[in-house]
């Protein structure tokens, strides 16, 4: 049953690519930068493969990726920047964002500054949730999403190159293909219910303190 479900959103996903193009890889991109989780590893790669097929540009695509990250995460960083941390330590629990990932982004902006918004960007899983944190820091807006585009562009150079080099060796990867997006999709479902399970027992914990 569930890979049945992830074969609907692997299809929807690929039809959504091949039907708008960079708009919609700039569309499915906004949607994992508002705590979503649709996987930006299923997304790009794809957008590879069409890219290998002459059917995009290769800068195009990844510049798309990188824009629909940066339009999904303006209402998470206003969300946090306007609802302030003493918002989310009450309210946080309901979007599963705890104590303890406050005083963690706050150790790492204290650590390496603006930057850390730059490395989250290239981490899978935290690069979906890590706007929250910055608007509550209130780090420096021009700055932030500056370094979400560039951290954003980076990460979707890669997966986009991932795309092109798996459709260049279709044929000698014809036996795994229909398999790849799959698999992605399954490894991102496990990490992002993995969040979900530490993050819930988090909560319970400081509701008891």
């Amino acid at each position: 049953m569930l890979e049945n479900i992830i074969g609907e959103l692997v299809n929807w996903i690929e039809s959504v690519i091949s039907t708008t193009g960079p708009v919609g890889i700039m569309i499915l991109m906004a949607i994992e930068s508002c705590n979503i989780p649709l996987p930006s590893e299923a997304v790009l790669p794809f957008a590879g493969y069409l890219v290998s097929k002459g059917e995009m540009g290769f800068h195009a695509a990844a510049f798309a990726g990188a824009l629909g990250c940066v339009l999904g995460s303006v209402p998470s960083y206003y969300l946090g920047y306007f609802g302030g941390r003493k918002f989310f330590e009450k309210y946080g629990k309901y979007v599963l964002v705890t104590k303890k990932d406050l005083d963690e982004a706050d150790k790492l902006v204290e650590k390496y500054g603006d930057w850390a918004f730059f490395l989250c960007r290239m981490l899978p899983v935290i690069r979906t949730f890590i706007s929250f944190p910055a608007g509550i820091l209130k780090a420096r807006k021009r700055t932030f999403f500056t370094l979400t585009f560039v951290g954003s562009l980076i990460w979707s150079y890669l997966l986009v190159y991932v795309g092109v080099k798996l459709g260049e060796n279709l044929d000698k990867l014809k036996a795994i293909w229909s398999k790849f997006d799959i698999v992605i999709i399954s490894a991102c479902i496990i990490l992002a219910g993995l969040y979900i399970y530490r993050h819930v027992k988090q909560v319970a914990a400081e509701e008891k303190e």
